[in-house]
Order: structure tokens, then C-alpha cells, then sequence
């Protein structure tokens, strides 16, 4: 599928208050065939996708250590977290260390899968995610992984207002590029 036809695609799926404010781009080496072009998702003409650029809001992570340590990561620990390290433990630690083992493992586990998606973006084409994206369901979007297939799926105009605000603590466990789409989404509500 040619880029124009894609992005017409992609287009008509955006919802009408994000209509004009999110633009799919791409660039092209018209002298350099088989050099592949940059695509990417601007939001009020901004470029909002691009991790070597410094100027743009959205973190990018380089280390695990960064996202243990950044104070806006809000982890949820349920009790059966707790529970798990109490009887992995054999109950020989404090109680308020449990929450705190819990919570370390949780966070070790979140930073490993925002390193792996932030590395599988990196390393995508835009267009084959597209398309993948044109092919699935919305649902298989939203459940993904994938950054880009989240991001795709958020600014959908089949993802509806309940839905958007039932997926507020699920948003807390993503990539901050994609937080970043959710809070415009949800500012058009």
C-alpha cells in the first residue's frame, strides 16, 4: 500500500476532536531508493515520536535504572503481590519490607518490558505496524504491547468515551509516549 493511501487509512479512523491536530508524516530519500523514509505522528504540527530528539515532551528511558528511579512512576502492588513475596520469604521479613520487596520486583519487571517495547519502536517500520493495525481489531490494539499499536488504537474514533476513561490505571503501567496520547485523547472528552 502506497504511503498517501495508508495515511488516508489511518486518517479516516481518527477521532473528529483530534481531526487536524494529529498528523501521520513521512519523509522520503527521493535520491536514495533503498534508503527508507522517517514516519512519524506529529500532534499540533510537533513532532512527538522521535527519540533522538531532545526538544519533545514524551521520556525516553536509556537504562532500567532510570525508570526505578523516576518519581512519576506510580506502580500498583495488589495483595497478592504481598503475598507471593511472603511466601517466597517464608514469612521471615517485616511486614512493611514486603511492600517494598513487592513493589522493587514490580518495578523490575515494568522497566524490562518498557525497555523492550521502547527498543521494538525503535527498531519498527511505521508502515508494516499500520497496516497491522488496519487488519486487527481494535481491541487486539489496545491489549498490545506493541507502542505504537496503543498509540494507533488511542486516538481511534472506535475507542469510545467509556472506554477512555476505564483505562485509566491501565495507562499507569505504559510507555510514557503513550500516557502521553491517552491525557490528549483525554482532554477531548
Amino acid at each position: 500500500m502506497s504511503w498517501s493511501k495508508m495515511k488516508q487509512n489511518l486518517e479516516s479512523f481518527l477521532c473528529p476532536a483530534l481531526y487536524g491536530r494529529v498528523e501521520y508524516r513521512a519523509t522520503s530519500y527521493r535520491y536514495l531508493p533503498d534508503k527508507a523514509g522517517l514516519c512519524y505522528i506529529a500532534v499540533d504540527k510537533k513532532n512527538v515520536l522521535n527519540m533522538s530528539d531532545a526538544t519533545h515532551s514524551i521520556r525516553w528511558y536509556q537504562t532500567e535504572l532510570e525508570i526505578k528511579n523516576d518519581s512519576n512512576i506510580q506502580i500498583p502492588i495488589s495483595n497478592e503481590e504481598i503475598e507471593a513475596v511472603r511466601k517466597d520469604t517464608k514469612g521471615a521479613v517485616p511486614e512493611d519490607r514486603l511492600i517494598v520487596i513487592a513493589r522493587s520486583r514490580k518495578i523490575s519487571e515494568y522497566a524490562k518490558e518498557l525497555m523492550s517495547a521502547q527498543s521494538s519502536l525503535s527498531k519498527s517500520n511505521f508502515i508494516v505496524v499500520a497496516t497491522k493495525f488496519l487488519s486487527i481489531s481494535i481491541d487486539e490494539s489496545i491489549e498490545s504491547n506493541d507502542i505504537l499499536l496503543n498509540i494507533l488504537a488511542l486516538v481511534d474514533r472506535r475507542v469510545g468515551k467509556k472506554r477512555i476513561l476505564n483505562m485509566a490505571e491501565k495507562m499507569k503501567l505504559k510507555h510514557p509516549s503513550v500516557q502521553f496520547f491517552y491525557e490528549l485523547r483525554l482532554s477531548t472528552l
